[in-house]
């Protein structure tokens, strides 16, 4: 499958005595918006974090672009990368998360900057020029200059996308990005996300926000007790449900 952006294959992750992903298998096709559904500990940000190796699996495996991530494969042993294998392979995955995680010291321009500088060796004028290009994209030209606590939650989370743009992603994880936001501010991140997924960007929507789901994503899948419970489109899952416990969950979110 050529198209294919993203394979998991029965994935599995504890912590201790507790075991989050219980198999998870899921696959996502190139520039599709795929949102994950499910109640609290379900293992939606679990699995995310998974997809670029900021968690490890215990078993499974998952594939980028045909590429297995976070681990080399020989023969049939898997061995994990060395961090900055790992931190190379990450560079085109961008994630956006429920706390924005700016540097508290440097302004928007300079969060935005930061990574294609140090990391990818770009010229500092260059990134900047692509910051403000990012900047304008989210609405914000005119927040360069300011610092996150001079910024709402929204646009602090705006600022958070385009620093995760900035690295060129092909393939964006969204983790709640609306969760810790008022709800006044809510739409103006969703808007940015909206516009992102008109551009053909791969985008994997942890969320809560059913009618952006009803009304961007591509493929919709609930999980619950660590796996998918049902997926497939948004008309499907969200208006006509098969699974019991898709049913109760959505009766109480919809």
């Amino acid at each position: 499958m050529t198209d294919l952006k993203l394979r998991a294959t029965q994935v599995h992750k504890s912590f201790g005595d507790n075991h989050v992903l219980q198999g998870i298998d899921m696959q996502i096709r190139r520039g599709e918006v795929s949102c994950l559904l499910g109640p609290s500990g379900s293992g939606k940000s679990t699995f995310l974090r998974c997809i670029n190796h900021l968690e490890t699996i215990d078993s499974g495996r998952i594939e980028v672009d045909g590429r297995l991530i976070g681990y080399r494969e020989q023969g049939d042993t898997l061995y994990e990368l060395k961090p900055d294998e790992a931190a190379a392979q990450r560079q085109n995955i961008g994630m956006v998360f429920q706390r924005f995680n700016l540097f508290p010291h440097m302004t928007a321009l300079e969060n935005i900057t930061c990574a294609p500088v140090f990391v990818r060796n770009v010229g500092k004028r260059e990134a900047a020029q692509r910051a403000m290009d990012l900047l304008a994209r989210v609405g914000l030209s005119e927040k360069a200059g300011a610092y996150p606590r001079e910024l709402s939650g929204g646009q602090q989370q705006r600022i958070a996308i385009a620093r995760a743009l900035a690295m060129e992603p092909d393939l964006m994880l969204f983790d709640e990005p609306t969760s810790a936001l008022d709800p006044e501010l809510v739409g103006e991140v969703l808007e940015v996300m909206k516009s992102l997924a008109e551009t053909g960007m791969t985008m994997i929507v942890v969320t809560h926000e059913m009618g952006f789901a009803r009304e961007v994503a591509d493929t919709v899948t609930f999980l619950d007790g660590g796996l998918v419970v049902e997926s497939g489109a948004p008309a499907d899952v969200l208006g006509n449900p098969q699974h019991g416990r898709t049913k109760a969950f959505l009766s109480k979110v919809l």
